[in-house]
């Protein structure tokens, strides 16, 4: 299977980490979507820390994205915008909305089912291995609402609104289903 990221203009990579998911493994429950009645699952988003990305970066896009959802377009999990480059990590749970735990001035992009702020994985009995691409991108703007980008926005219009101006971008992919 190849990467979504395969058929973007190729950008310098850097380290991102967490505490909670690891790189190839499956995610763990307490990140799956209360509504896919897995017993634990909470729509925590993962703790995630970054570092080495360009000297240049004025701001930072972190997205959560699944391809192997059963539609044409994959499905968009999680999109925060406008972390400060001074900023260099999230804490578990930042994506719950209304908690607070957005760094100030970031804020949710609309996610696939029209929140603003993270649902966390369900794929659906009968449909294989599902990866989930963390993305976390380093950007040559302070702010993405320059872009026209807006918590009403979609993560698909943020993805390509900021492909001009990804300097770097660190990935990792936990997986959930069959």
């Amino acid at each position: 299977m190849t990467s979504p990221y395969d058929t973007m203009p190729a950008v310098p990579e850097f380290a991102v980490r967490s505490a909670d998911v690891t790189d190839g493994a499956p995610l763990p429950v307490a990140h799956f979507a209360a509504m896919s009645g897995a017993a634990g699952a909470e729509d925590r988003s993962p703790q995630l820390s970054w570092g080495g990305f360009p000297a240049a970066t004025r701001s930072f896009v972190v997205t959560m994205y699944d391809p192997d959802a059963p539609t044409p377009s994959g499905f968009w999990h999680w999109a925060v915008a406008d972390i400060a480059a001074d900023v260099t990590s999230l804490d578990a749970g930042a994506g719950t909305p209304g908690d607070g735990g957005l760094p100030d001035g970031a804020f949710h992009v609309s996610n696939d089912v029209r929140a603003t702020a993270y649902v966390g994985a369900a794929p659906p009995p009968g449909t294989g291995k599902h990866r989930y691409y963390i993305a976390v991108n380093a950007l040559d703007v302070p702010s993405v609402t320059a872009l026209g980008i807006t918590p009403d926005s979609t993560p698909a219009a943020l993805s390509f609104f900021i492909l001009q101006h990804t300097l770097a971008r660190a990935v990792l992919v936990p997986w959930a289903g069959e």
